[in-house]
């Protein structure tokens, strides 16, 4: 078995890259996604490059199954067990409101409040078991969930974070009666202080286990059937991966999966090319997915909202999403502002050029109206040819008059649009966080991204693109390279004058042993593993924490005791770093420690995509078609991308096709094709 292969499923396409580990060659492919069960497009993409499951050594998947569920509102039916006067807990959050300057809104939890549940017990916030736990209520209100229908249940009680005993014994007892796995445990999920944060991602955990393992079962038996007997791993939000149990155990690490495996193929791609410095920009069929990678790091959130109220604390890459994917509906409003997304035209029924029943123009149907994508070679296979006339008449009718615009005009004006958000979404990781975008290079991927990356550099002000040698697939390629990764946390809560280091040590000492276990049992080959070791820290009231990276020897397994003066000055270098200066009189507390546990996995040689070295660059021209920029028509140059030599050097305007993707090479723009098969995209020296 010496292939690995990499599925990121997206709201439009579903990716398959195939990396055979004994010839180093790679294969892609790129099927509609299918709908409602993604698992039909997988099993397609699979199969359309690999004849032997038995050959593949692994099965790795970016997924958005449990993305959509809740962005959708399609999980499962849940109950919530907790404590007495914590049953609104859900619904009250932390008294946000989803227009920021409104005084409407409405906010729905994904628990009904009938459905959640309260019994007697207490934990005080000191650990102190103040009122212990009624397992005779415990038992009774399971019992009334299940007569209600639920399909998973979560238990959510008071400072649990603190000590988990009597949160602990209801979940025993549930587990004993409940009739499935799908049983979710605030303790065992997010062992941290804050009530809110706890209970909503606990919920949401409870939430998406019957939709995620569903679908994963299905796939895994499919896989199974097909004689597959390697290994089936997903792709978390971490950027790690992890094998099915736990995905199905803890689902709501998936909420982020396939943007996040995105964006580490990105990183290891760029670091490679010699750019470690990269804004990532994956503009699919539903969505544009922006990131920020500085030095080679991609940078973690410890928490995000999925949606308003939907609050997921778990360590996640941080990537903006804005509706600007190519399948994106272009409308104009009462007030004559033509607008972008974020409804989207998706797989089914797609761009009005597909010719699927949709009439409303999308920013596909703009690319392909101004030649800019070939109507005889759309992507994905399914079509033979693009209806250029059905996409001409659809900005017509819905864009064109209602400004005045003539078909042209009104497409131009629907790329504008759409740039101009994607340039906004840069700006905002970038700009709005103390970044300049000159020092970053732009990284498109996708299917659409590689169109718009010369429109990018112009209007951020980015010194150039760099775009991989399958962009259409590049989430699918970092299923393939990403590492094993199991985060843990628990809350500390003591000032460091009080902290018992011994006390931290063990809890360490526990991450640790509890993270190689599950490496241990992935049974997975890795190049080496590691452990970084994180807390949050603030001073004494302060409530926001800063992240404090701590290093502590690890000999023979066994975690060395860090000491007070150590972490005091670790906090004060993360503190100056992220403010400019401490604070003196300052008394600093430590909330929070996280643990990261990671096995690294075996990377490829990505010289191995490369194309030949030797032959000129007019040996790939294809042909010659027009092409709009601006309020103009240009003679523009067709080249097959993957049979470009390397070193060529291709002036705009210029068009790079390929099975996944098309790259656009604007007017003032030239591409150069480096050692490893990436199109790096710079300005056009200016004459003196």
């Amino acid at each position: 078995m010496s292939k690995m292969i990499g599925v990121d499923v997206g709201g439009t396409f579903t990716d398959v890259f195939v990396l055979d580990e004994a010839t180093g060659q790679a294969q892609v492919a790129k099927v509609p996604t299918s709908r409602p069960d993604q698992s039909g497009g997988f099993l397609d993409g699979i199969r359309r490059q690999v004849e032997n499951l038995a050959d593949v050594a692994a099965v790795v998947h970016g997924t958005t199954a449990g993305t959509n569920a809740l962005l959708e509102r399609k999980g499962a039916r849940i109950g919530v067990i907790t404590t007495e006067g914590l049953r609104d807990v859900l619904e009250m959050r932390r008294r946000d409101r989803p227009r920021t300057w409104g005084l409407r809104g409405n906010f729905e939890p994904v628990v009904e409040r009938n459905l959640r549940l309260e019994v007697p017990e207490r934990t005080l916030a000191d650990g102190t078991i103040h009122t212990p736990v009624d397992l005779e209520a415990v038992r009774a209100a399971a019992s009334t969930l299940m007569d209600e229908g639920c399909l998973a249940v979560c238990i959510l009680f008071a400072n649990a974070y603190a000590n988990s005993s009597n949160e602990a014994l209801a979940t025993e007892a549930v587990r004993a009666m409940w009739p499935n796995p799908h049983v979710s445990c605030s303790s065992e999920i997010l062992p941290e202080i804050r009530e809110f944060e706890r209970f909503s991602t606990t919920a949401l955990n409870a939430y998406l286990q019957p939709e995620v393992s569903g679908y994963l079962g299905r796939l895994d038996t499919a896989l199974r059937d097909g004689g597959f007997g390697g290994e089936f791993m997903i792709v978390q939000s971490n950027g790690g991966v992890m094998d099915t149990g736990t995905a199905c155990r803890l689902p709501i690490r998936t909420a982020l999966s396939g943007p996040a495996a995105g964006v580490i193929a990105a990183g290891y791609i760029s670091k490679t090319a010699g750019f470690p410095d990269v804004i990532t920009g994956d503009m699919g069929g539903t969505s544009f997915d922006v990131s920020l990678i500085a030095g080679g790091q991609t940078v973690l959130s410890p928490q995000t909202s999925i949606d308003f109220g939907m609050v997921v604390r778990t360590p996640m890459i941080e990537i903006t999403t804005i509706g600007a994917g190519g399948g994106s509906i272009a409308w104009v409003d009462k007030g004559g502002l033509l607008n972008i997304g974020p409804e989207s035209a998706g797989s089914t029924p797609g761009p009005v050029a597909y010719g699927q029943g949709n009439t409303r123009p999308t920013v596909t149907d703009a690319n392909v109206v101004l030649g800019r994508i070939d109507p005889e070679n759309p992507i994905g296979g399914k079509l033979d040819r693009l209806d250029v006339d059905a996409a001409k008449a659809a900005i017509d009718e819905h864009v064109g008059k209602a400004l005045g615009l003539g078909t042209y005009e009104a497409a131009e004006a629907i790329l504008k649009v759409a740039n101009s958000r994607m340039a906004g979404a840069i700006r905002l990781v970038s700009i709005e966080r103390g970044f300049d975008p000159k020092r970053f290079a732009f990284m498109p991927f996708g299917g659409g991204g590689a169109l718009h990356a010369g429109a990018m550099l112009r209007e951020v002000g980015i010194g150039r693109a760099i775009v991989p040698r399958y962009p259409g697939v590049t989430s699918a390629l970092g299923c393939v390279i990403a590492d094993m990764r199991q985060d843990f946390v628990q809350t500390v809560n003591a000032l460091t004058a009080a902290l018992d280091p011994e006390r931290l040590a063990k809890i360490m000492q526990q991450h640790v042993d509890d993270g190689m276990a599950l490496l241990n049992a992935a049974g997975t080959r890795f190049e080496a593993r590691e452990t970084v070791f994180e807390l949050d820290m603030a001073y004494v009231g302060q409530t926001h924490t800063v992240a404090v990276p701590l290093p502590v020897a690890i000999e023979n397994g066994a975690v060395a005791t860090p000491s007070r003066e150590d972490i005091e000055t670790a906090f004060d270098t993360a503190y100056l770093a992220a403010y400019g200066r401490t604070l003196s009189n300052g008394t600093r507390r430590v909330m929070n420690l996280r643990t990261a546990v990671i096995g690294r996995r075996p990377k490829f040689d990505l010289s191995t995509l490369a194309p030949k070295t030797s032959g000129r660059a007019e040996d790939a021209r294809q042909s010659t078609r027009p092409v709009h920029f601006g309020d103009a028509w240009h003679d523009t140059a067709i080249y097959d991308r993957l049979a470009l030599p390397v070193g060529a050097q291709i002036d705009g305007p210029a068009i790079l096709v390929q099975p996944d993707t098309t790259v656009l090479i604007e007017p003032g723009l030239t591409g150069a094709v480096d050692m490893y098969g990436n199109t790096i995209i710079t300005r056009l020296e200016e004459p003196a």
